[in-house]
Formats: structure tokens, sequence, C-alpha cells
């Protein structure tokens, strides 16, 4: 939805994005780019098809917007997650 809101306000011919991604769960260990090394870790391979007539500068500058969108930059920063009784107040470290 960001890629295709820059792509609109840049009046960039983008006919639709389709997004595919595939969740998977790893061994920490087997990753070398992430901080975590026991345990498991939420894998998430995104794949992006940009249909329209667009040059390949527009097509990675749209990439590099996509990585940028507000979802993504939530599920990978660190998510605390506190859940209540409804009217109650928040118990720390529930979840």
């Amino acid at each position: 939805m960001t890629a295709a809101l820059y792509a609109r306000r840049k009046g960039w011919p983008l006919e639709s994005v389709t997004v595919r991604l595939h969740h998977s769960r790893v061994h920490a260990s087997d990753c070398a780019d992430c901080e975590t090394k026991e345990g498991m870790l939420d894998r998430i391979d995104v794949e992006i098809e940009l249909a329209g007539s667009l040059s390949e500068e527009q097509r990675r500058r749209l990439g590099e917007i996509a990585e940028r969108c507000p979802v993504r930059r939530t599920l990978e920063s660190e998510i605390e997650i506190r859940a209540r009784p409804a009217g109650g107040s928040p118990h720390p470290g529930s979840g």
C-alpha cells in the first residue's frame, strides 16, 4: 500500500502491487544476520510483484519504499503485548 501511494503521488504507471508472504520458523543458529542465536525465530519471505510499465529505477525505488512501510517496521521492531481484562488495568508482562 505504501508503494502504491508513493507511485500515485509521483504519477508513475503502477497498475497493481501483489505481495506474497511465506512464514516459517527457523533455528536462530541458522540465521547468520540475526542477533538472537538461541531458540527459534519467525522468518517471513516476501515477494513483491509490481505491474505496469515502470522503469528499472522506478521499480528499484518502489522496492525501497516498500521496505520502509509501517507494517514491516512494526514487525521488525521489538514488540510488547500487554493483555488486560475488559475494564481492568494492564498486567505487566502478560501476553
